[in-house]
């Protein structure tokens, strides 16, 4: 892999340990509205997609979806700071890269506040040039828009990005927007999976991601 000049990441599942909170923030809203309990298997296929992407296919009424995100983000943020971590190396994975001039920028389905406060709590917000959330763009992953989005605002051209996330929605939406994809397999996802969605590379820790940009 040619060594990039701008990194892109995911948040959630990729720099910070928060699916367990995802998967919880469902199940509790699912349960306050009355609504059937997905799975955790079926929970994790969404990640990576915004909230009223994952609530509009079991409505079209907005309304409605409007309704379960609050209950969904009321939860999720109550519980957010004492539940969410950064996973093993990733603080010196990013620290590592900075240091090296690499620019970065994240691309999430996250909303930007919600982005910018985990940022915040592990304690790297200052790395990054760029957040593209999923209220930042009309069409979120795993269209190429978040990615296109993160390249203009920064102002580089993709074959100069590398675009690194743990989910298949990362992956395509890194691809359709033709930049280098790297996925990282201590989310949620394990490494077959990540390779049948059609990562350039797949790394198991942040060692291997430093290694995959020549660091």
């Amino acid at each position: 892999m040619r060594h990039p000049t701008t990194v892109l990441f995911d948040l959630d599942g990729t720099l910070i340990d928060s699916v367990d909170l995802i998967v919880d923030s469902y199940q509790h809203t699912f349960r306050v509205h009355g609504l059937p309990i997905a799975s955790r298997e079926q929970i994790v296929e969404g990640i990576g997609t915004p909230l009223w992407t994952v609530f509009g296919e079991l409505t079209d009424d907005r309304a409605e979806i409007d309704r379960w995100i609050v209950t969904y983000r009321e939860f999720n943020l109550g519980h957010h700071d004492e539940r969410v971590s950064a996973f093993p190396g990733v603080v010196e994975m990013i620290a590592t890269i900075g240091r090296a001039g690499r620019r970065m920028g994240i691309v999430t389905s996250k909303n930007n506040a919600g982005a910018r406060r985990g940022l915040a709590l592990i304690g790297v917000a200052e790395h990054f040039e760029v957040i593209v959330g999923s209220d930042d763009v009309t069409n979120p992953k795993p269209h190429a828009e978040p990615v296109h989005r993160a390249l203009a605002d920064l102002g580089v051209e993709a074959h100069e990005a590398v675009f690194i996330g743990d989910s298949h929605h990362d992956v395509a939406s890194g691809r359709a927007a033709g930049v280098r994809t790297v996925a990282v397999s201590w989310g949620p996802l394990d490494a077959a999976r990540l390779h049948a969605a059609g990562a350039d590379r797949v790394c198991a820790t942040p060692t291997e991601v430093l290694g995959a940009l020549g660091l």
